[in-house]
């Protein structure tokens, strides 16, 4: 069903990366004043001036964290629903202050995730960041950042392998910065995950535009009355602007902020081949539906939470 994928060479190898490193239908539009979209479609990144630092989306790791007691039946959930492999489990310090968590990195063939489960309190802001997006220069990569516009919320830091540094767009998009001594070597993903991202009208134009500065992407698409459905609104429209990049794939939707649950809480959409038979067999693993399958114009997406608490989308495409 999947296609082969290569396994990091090192225990080390494997943790560090997690260490380190989510046609318009009706007449009822989620806010009246959305006004044109005012982003180019199709085009290319802004300026050249900085570098472009991605290395490639099979590098790209979600983010999750879950009770340590959840650790287990999480990662096998989602290995039994997707497919992959998960390195051991090991206890490290993966922030520049003191703390402590069991950590493992799952490589799927539809996503990469970093698990942390905490065994002491979180400091401030880990957490917050949605993805680790490995680079090949970190400190190019962080002034490519400011550049384009992004803060710096935690400055560069040292780990065993390489550096870190979690950065915030306007509109509040949180990542991580990560770059290895020695580049791991991974084979690409059967499917590219969707980055999914919740912005007010207010910011949208402005987090797009320097995230395309930043990402050397460009606008797939740019629809201003997309069904509203995808993100349990049926009947309504909303702007979605999907974005492609080095760093792999990003959807934007752009709302008023009246989300029904679990939607804003996902960061991250799975691409598979039927999302009926990934909801039977994310099921049998413990999983829980939160929102069924609902058919748009753009294919078929479901939402759904593993134990631990980790809730993610999933959709055909078709």
């Amino acid at each position: 069903m999947f296609k082969s994928f290569h396994q990091p060479r090192s225990l080390a190898s494997l943790c560090a990366a997690i260490l380190i490193g989510l046609t318009s239908v009706a007449s009822v539009s989620a806010f009246a004043d959305a006004g044109p979209p005012e982003v180019s479609n199709g085009k290319a990144a802004v300026a050249a001036r900085q570098p472009d630092v991605s290395v490639g989306a099979q590098y790209d790791t979600t983010h999750v964290y879950v009770a340590s007691a959840d650790l287990d039946a999480f990662v096998n959930s989602f290995l039994a629903t997707f497919g992959g492999k998960a390195s051991p489990r090991a206890v490290f310090t993966v922030t520049p202050t003191p703390s402590k968590t069991a950590s493992q990195y799952v490589q799927t063939p539809v996503g990469m995730l970093s698990v942390f489960g905490f065994e002491t309190a979180i400091p401030y802001p880990f957490g917050n960041e949605r993805t680790g997006y490995l680079v090949t220069d970190i400190d190019k990569a962080v002034k490519a950042a400011r550049s384009a516009g992004a803060d710096v919320v935690v400055d560069t830091f040292d780990d065993p392998i390489g550096k870190d540094a979690i950065i915030q767009w306007p509109g509040g998009v949180t990542m991580q910065l990560y770059w290895h001594t020695k580049a791991p070597n991974y084979a690409p993903l059967q499917s590219v995950p969707d980055n999914r991202v919740y912005v007010s009208r207010y910011e949208a134009d402005n987090f797009v535009r320097r995230w395309l500065h930043f990402s050397h992407g460009k606008v797939v698409s740019d629809n201003p009355r997309a069904d509203a459905g995808v993100i349990g609104r049926p009947g309504e429209t909303i702007r979605v602007i999907r974005i492609s990049s080095g760093f792999g794939h990003m959807v934007v939707f752009v709302t008023d902020g009246k989300l029904p649950v679990p939607f804003g809480t996902e960061t991250t959409g799975y691409t598979v081949d039927d999302v009926a038979q990934t909801i039977e067999r994310a099921q049998a693993a413990g999983a829980k539906v939160l929102y069924p399958p609902y058919h748009s114009a753009t294919g078929t997406t479901a939402m759904l939470e593993f134990p631990g608490r980790y809730i993610a989308e999933v959709h055909d495409g078709k």
